[in-house]
């Protein structure tokens, strides 16, 4: 039913679905929203967060036209269910996550499962050190009122970049930029409701 779910909804790249159906979510929700953990919808997490809905996950990830080659980074770690499924269509992923306890248990979830290709980083997505380099890749998974270009300029040529732009408070529409020879070209895909890309690292709770 998960994976007709998607098929029905437009989600149609084979590994994708597959992707989908191999990675457990129900090991990404907190326990008393297990039951819940294949209905396509958002669900709370740690910190005042959220764990996408699945048909974002899937739709989000088959925009990106991932190959194992590819390097890829994604802003916002969250519970790592997206950087679970991106590790098993990507060559390596680093994810990065402003709250502390967000990223240790990311990271303790991800090694378990085997994901030994994606970092976690504990930073600022807004403000990354030049030390990361560039990526293949990028996948924001918090509202950004515009794609900063320190961001854009981490794209190699050929990099496709989606984030969710728009007001914090509100509804935001998926933009996928790609770096190209002859600059930047912008494409809007479907609205989504993300929580807000904030800068810095978080204050422990």
């Amino acid at each position: 039913m998960f994976q007709l779910t998607l098929r029905r909804r437009g989600i149609s790249d084979q590994a994708v679905l597959r992707t989908m159906e191999e990675v457990p979510r129900e090991l990404f929700v907190d326990e008393a929203d297990r039951g819940d953990a294949y209905r396509d919808s958002a669900l709370p997490i740690a910190c005042g967060q959220t764990i996408s809905q699945p048909f974002v996950v899937a739709y989000m990830t088959e925009q990106l036209q991932l190959q194992k080659s590819h390097r890829v980074l994604e802003i916002g770690t969250g519970s790592g269910y997206q950087a679970a499924v991106l590790s098993r269509l990507a060559g390596q992923v680093l994810t990065v996550e402003r709250y502390r306890k967000l990223a240790d248990t990311a990271r303790t979830r991800l090694e378990k499962l085997g994901c030994h290709n994606v970092e976690v980083m504990l930073g600022d997505g807004l403000d990354l050190p030049d030390t990361v380099g560039s990526f293949d890749r990028i996948i924001v998974t918090a509202a950004m009122e515009q794609i900063p270009d320190n961001l854009i300029e981490r794209l190699n040529v050929g990099g496709v970049l989606i984030a969710p732009v728009g007001p914090h408070q509100g509804v935001q529409t998926l933009i996928r930029l790609t770096r190209t020879v002859a600059g930047i070209e912008r494409k809007e895909l479907v609205d989504v409701r993300f929580v807000p890309a904030l800068p810095g690292i978080a204050r422990e709770l």
